[in-house]
Order: structure tokens, then C-alpha cells, then sequence
């Protein structure tokens, strides 16, 4: 690198990084020109008196603008840099009675933007805690005294009337009211809140007895009808069942082979159902004697057993 390349470097970055931004920074001193950002505002004053506001946002050449007075303004004068863009804030729990006399609490979320920086800036010393203070004696002076139902059911019609009440006001004051809403109305007494939940509790219980109740009445209406049903067709079964047994016997007893067998097979069921003991013999006559003696012996054996039951002694 040569001698003359280097002094064009150092020549080039004392220019571009030292002498601009300080010719610059002198320009915006004597006033040369200034730069407003969006969403902002700039207000001269001079002498106590506004020399100009600048609200468009880009490069302004304050000799076209404020005159002769920009080369003085940032030296004997003020310049305010106002925030212009939309904020917002929220109110907790503002203290109404209802028509009732219930303790509520309101919170109600406003926006508001500056809209007049002159009058911002000279016509109330804190315009932002003077809107606050309006809004929250509007809210209890327009929403105190209303029925408890209306309160608690027509939050939009509300905000109408304390955005109505409060916007002339604040635009007197360089700040515009934008939305307003009632986000939360609520009970302020915390007894009157256990009461209430009290109430609304017993009475559920009362809700779930009657409904447990009508149910009850259902299942044994229900029931005493299945029962009449059940014992009326029980009445006509026992009524029709001798008719049908005997047309059934005299069905049987017209076949004596059928007959036989089925007296056969009915009097089995009996002594098998019956539990008795049984003592099979083979036939002949010379087995008759021992058949005699076995009963003889069944039958004192029945006797004994009668005579030594706890129910006899």
C-alpha cells in the first residue's frame, strides 16, 4: 500500500466517521433540520410562545418551517417530543352501590391517544392522571344507583355512558378518549359473597333432591305397575290352570300306554325328589320275609329317631 492510498483511507474514515456526524450534530443544533420518527410529535417554544409543531413523520428543514427563529430555537428555545401513539390502562374495582345497596366493584379499560400536543402539553399539568381521575368519578357517578340485574347485565351500554361523560373533557385537554369497556363488574363484600354462595349452594342440594325424589316416585311408580301386571297375570294363570291340566289328564287317559308311563315316570320323580332311602331286593317269594323285616326295621328306626330330636326333649 502507498503512501497516498493510506492518507485517502485515514482522509476517508476521519470523513465518514468524525466530520459528518459532527457537522451534523451542529446542523441540528443551529437548526438546520430535524428528524421526527413515527408516532411522534415535536413542539418548539420560544420565548414562551410555540414556534411550531412538526407531526409528520420524515425529514423537516426548520428554516422552511419555524423561519429565521430555527437557527436560535434549540439554543434559547425548547423542543418537547410527545409520544403519539395509542396507550391504554385499566381501573380496578371503582366503588358503586346499586339500587339494592350492594357493595360492587367495577373495572373498566380505557385507551387514549395524544391529540392535541399544544393543548397536551399547556393546558393541564398531568393530562394522563386528570383523564384516570375522570373516568373513575364518571364511572361512579353515572353507574351508582343502577338495579343489581342492569349492573351486572349491560356492561356495553355502561361504557357508552361513561365514554360520553368523559370525552368532552379530555379532548379540552389535548388527550382523546378512544374505547372504553367494562371489563368486570363484582361484589365488594366479602360476606355478602359467602351468603350468596351459601344460597346458591342449598339451593342446588335442593334442585338435586327434588330431582332425585321425582326420580324415585318414577322407578317405584314403575314398579307397583309391573307388579299389579305381574301378580294380575299370575291371578289368571293360577285361574286357567286346573282347566288346562285336567283337558291335558283327559288327553292322556284316552291313550292307557301313555298314561301308564307318564304315572310311571311321575311317581320316580316323587321318591327320587322325596330323599328317602331306598333298598332294592331281588323278586321271588322267598325274599318276602326279609323285605318285612327291613321295614319293620326302617320304621323303629324312624321311631328312635323321632324320640332322641332335640325338638321332643
Amino acid at each position: 500500500m502507498t503512501v497516498e492510498m493510506f492518507v485517502a483511507v485515514v482522509v476517508t474514515f476521519l470523513g465518514l466517521f468524525i466530520a459528518v456526524p459532527v457537522a451534523l450534530a451542529f446542523a441540528r443544533l443551529f437548526g438546520l433540520y430535524a428528524i421526527v420518527k413515527e408516532s411522534t410529535c415535536r413542539v418548539y417554544v420560544l420565548f414562551g410562545k410555540v414556534a411550531g409543531v412538526l407531526d409528520e413523520p420524515g425529514l423537516h428543514i426548520l428554516p422552511f418551517t419555524l423561519g429565521p427563529a430555527a437557527f436560535i430555537i434549540n439554543l434559547l428555545g425548547n423542543c418537547y417530543v410527545l409520544d403519539l401513539r395509542l396507550d391504554q390502562e385499566y381501573l380496578r374495582s371503582q366503588a358503586v352501590n346499586s339500587e339494592e345497596g350492594a357493595p360492587m366493584g367495577i373495572g373498566i379499560w380505557y385507551e387514549m391517544w395524544v391529540s392535541d400536543p399544544v393543548a397536551y402539553l399547556f393546558k393541564n399539568t398531568d393530562p394522563r392522571g386528570s383523564l384516570r381521575a375522570n373516568v373513575s368519578n364518571a364511572t361512579v357517578r353515572c353507574l351508582s344507583n343502577m338495579p343489581l340485574a342492569e349492573m351486572l347485565e349491560t356492561r356495553h351500554t355502561m361504557s357508552q355512558t361513561v365514554r360520553a361523560e368523559v370525552s368532552g373533557k379530555s379532548q379540552a385537554w389535548g388527550y382523546q378518549l378512544g374505547s372504553v369497556y367494562i371489563r368486570k363488574v363484582h361484589l365488594r363484600d366479602a360476606g355478602m359473597i359467602r351468603q350468596i354462595e351459601e344460597k346458591v349452594v342449598n339451593r342446588l342440594r335442593q334442585v338435586t333432591s327434588a330431582i332425585k325424589q321425582t326420580g324415585a316416585n318414577q322407578v317405584s311408580v314403575i314398579t307397583s305397575s309391573a307388579e299389579r301386571e305381574a301378580s294380575i297375570e299370575f291371578a289368571k294363570a293360577s285361574a286357567i290352570r286346573p282347566n288346562t291340566l285336567g283337558q291335558a289328564l283327559k288327553e292322556i287317559a284316552q291313550e292307557p300306554a301313555v298314561a301308564g308311563a307318564l304315572f310311571e315316570i311321575l311317581e320316580t320323580q316323587k321318591i327320587v325328589a322325596s330323599q328317602a332311602r331306598l333298598t332294592l331286593l331281588a323278586a321271588g317269594p322267598h325274599n318276602r320275609m326279609l323285605a318285612n323285616l327291613r321295614a319293620a326295621e326302617s320304621a323303629r328306626y324312624a321311631q328312635d329317631s323321632a324320640a332322641t330330636s332335640p325338638d321332643q326333649g
